[in-house]
């Protein structure tokens, strides 16, 4: 199959290896050293400020947003959070869950955070701001020079959400003023799902350590306590934290995270040239590089999407909601080739030529 999804992705032959062996037992000098690696290579590819750490939540990305919100903000915080589709969403829904005061800004879906939608916010009090950067259901990127003076200029605590936009976008924590960076294994870090990545600024450790946790599992001071001898608190998903030291060590090894930016963004592009001839509409305002959202106007995605699967080997990424018929996405992160993009361009003109590029009903 030709994984098109925005995760989990396509992995490189080398990372999908290591997950047929056996897991090894993890209390040992050598995973601790792997796991010290990982810490390193993750705040060097984050460009994170001199003094950060990482830590490695088992679970999914909404696991790493969870661990967040409940590990740096208290009942003393006032936030604002962007609520620009279904992941900005989650964030509103993970605020409610943990009683902290915020603030949604709530933004049309399919429309980029604007100067005009901050204004309102100046100076009113606001101690965090979160925001998924990459919001992945949408297709768009925000601007993150734009947040980034917002934030500094208001003494925010930022919270960045690049579950899909690390490593796929440009991204500079130092320099942007982020506190804390979540991810997650399955996107275009290209490993399997069960591990999101948190990097956290000097700023965000000291916050840390004046929170009580609400539950032991998701607890940053124990993470952090425990990650200094390359360590997890509990059991962790160890093989794919193998993977992800392999798949760190292979982009450090061939330039770092800008060759894997440029590399991601040619795959976008490619795209989005051959994706012309296609008779559906691209949305490309401030698109990420991660992913590419299409509008099939009366065509049926899900349809499209079935097609595909059953008789191409191939998953493009269905959407939810109300635009699940309408509309679909295709992912650029992951073990990618240009002859894949061609592919299934190919395949989709034979779709409609077989006449089996229906109409919604």
């Amino acid at each position: 199959m030709l994984n098109f999804a925005v995760g989990p992705v396509q992995s490189e032959d080398d990372v999908r290896a290591l997950g047929a062996l056996n897991v090894p037992y993890f209390r040992t000098p050598e995973f601790s050293t792997t796991m010290l690696e990982n810490e390193q290579m993750i705040c060097e590819l984050a460009k994170a400020p001199k003094g950060s750490r990482a830590v490695f939540v088992t679970g999914s990305g909404t696991a790493g947003m969870e661990t967040v919100v409940a590990g740096t903000l208290s009942a003393e915080d006032k936030a604002l959070v962007v609520d620009g589709g279904s992941f900005g969403h989650r964030f509103v829904q993970l605020l409610e869950l943990h009683n902290i005061f915020h603030t949604v800004i709530k933004l049309n879906y399919g429309t980029s955070l604007t100067a005009a939608d901050l204004e309102p916010y100046q100076n009113q009090g606001y101690t965090a701001f979160l925001v998924n950067l990459g919001e992945t259901s949408q297709g768009i990127l925000y601007d993150a020079e734009l947040i980034s003076a917002f934030c500094k200029a208001n003494n925010l605590f930022w919270i960045a959400d690049c579950v899909s936009s690390f490593l796929a976008d440009p991204f500079d924590m130092a320099s942007l003023g982020v506190d804390v960076m979540i991810t997650g294994s399955q996107k275009a870090l290209a490993c399997p799902p069960g591990i999101s990545p948190l990097v956290l600024s000097p700023k965000a450790v000291t916050k840390i350590t004046g929170i009580k946790a609400p539950c032991m599992y998701l607890d940053l001071n124990l993470l952090l306590q425990n990650g200094e001898r390359g360590q997890t608190p509990f059991t962790p998903a160890v093989q794919t934290l193998l993977q992800i030291h392999k798949r760190l060590s292979n982009i450090v090894k061939a330039g770092g995270v800008d060759a894997e930016n440029a590399r991601i963004a040619v795959l976008a592009k490619d795209f989005r040239e051959r994706a012309q001839s296609l008779p559906f509409k691209m949305r490309l305002v401030s698109p990420s590089n991660a992913v590419t959202f299409l509008s099939t106007g009366n065509y049926s995605a899900k349809m499209l999407f079935q097609v595909l699967k059953d008789e191409y080997g191939m998953w493009i990424c269905p959407n939810g909601g109300e635009n699940a018929d309408t509309s679909f996405r295709v992912g650029h992160i992951g073990a990618h080739e240009l002859s894949d993009n061609a592919v299934l361009v190919a395949a989709i003109h034979d779709v409609q030529r077989r006449g089996l590029l229906t109409t919604r009903e």
